[in-house]
């Protein structure tokens, strides 16, 4: 059997790559980067490294030769995604991959304010009809991305959100590459939806919590509207494109949208319990 990874060199797909070659040989193992030199790491470890360039359609159906399952990681390019991943998928059914697992959002289905929704939707759409068996990874926010506001509470003593009492059900990159490695070399495959997140969900409030803990330092939250955050964040020189989306995704928290009402599925696909919060958070806050 041969897995093929999609940006092999990015943070996610460096850890899936990492899980895999603690369950199957290096030499089933197809790393697939835009950046060929940047994958010599994983050459030198036996990995077959290919070019796959999402913005080259041309050259995507010949990397896929001979690979029977295919791990998709959703591109970062937001707003050209659909395009990207429309021409993987065409590319993987001319090549005959037998099957398809898909870094996807939680819940994405019902999904309508996070701004990484839409393209996620419309991916799972050209998935559902390409004649092909498919696994989708509905990935939770990565806990990671509240590594720098919680740095910049802990130099402040402030936390600022608009997402009220939200709750939020994020994990670890590491678990979720667990994860994809897990479902992907599976001894068989066959469609399923996978919802991934942490085993313990977490407000905003808990978070400040936790920051305080770990720095000995008083944490205040301040819960403001959504406008409020607007006009703090302008003032403060964020770019429109990041107060946008800062502001879209505190109001999901608050609305819901971010919170996995039956955690288990992450923990079950890894065999071991997910990363607290508290695990994920301390080497950012207790350096030196």
């Amino acid at each position: 059997m041969t897995i093929a990874i999609t940006g092999a060199t990015g943070q996610l797909g460096g850890l899936v790559i990492d899980s895999l070659l603690a369950r199957v040989p290096a030499t089933e193992i197809v790393a697939l980067a835009r950046n060929t030199e940047k994958a010599a790491g994983l050459a030198s470890r036996g990995i077959d490294v290919r070019h796959f360039d999402y913005n080259q359609p041309e050259g995507l159906e010949p990397a896929l030769k001979g690979v029977d399952r295919l791990l998709l990681i959703s591109g970062n390019a937001v707003g050209q995604r659909i395009p990207q991943h429309k021409a993987v998928i065409d590319a993987a059914v001319a090549a005959d991959v037998e099957f398809i697992a898909y870094t996807s959002f939680l819940h994405t289905e019902e999904a309508s304010i996070i701004a990484v929704a839409p393209e996620h939707k419309e991916t799972e759409k050209l998935l559902a009809a390409a004649p092909i068996k498919v696994g989708l990874l509905r990935n939770g926010l990565y806990t990671e991305n509240f590594i720098p506001q919680a740095q910049q509470a802990a130099e402040t003593g402030t936390l600022l959100t608009s997402a009220g009492a939200g709750r939020i059900s994020s994990a670890v990159r590491k678990d979720f590459a667990e994860a994809a490695a897990a479902v992907i070399s599976a001894e068989s495959a066959d469609d399923a939806v996978y919802e991934l997140s942490g085993d313990e969900s977490f407000t905003y409030g808990d978070l400040a919590n936790v920051i305080a803990e770990l720095t000995g330092k008083p944490v205040a939250l301040k819960n403001v509207s959504a406008e409020e955050h607007e006009q703090i964040l302008k003032a403060a020189g964020v770019p429109e494109f990041g107060i946008g989306f800062a502001t879209s995704t505190d109001l999901a928290i608050k609305e819901g949208e971010l919170f996995d009402e039956h955690p288990g599925t992450l923990s079950k696909l890894i065999g071991h319990p997910t990363t607290s919060l508290k695990d994920a958070l301390a080497p950012a806050l207790t350096q030196g």
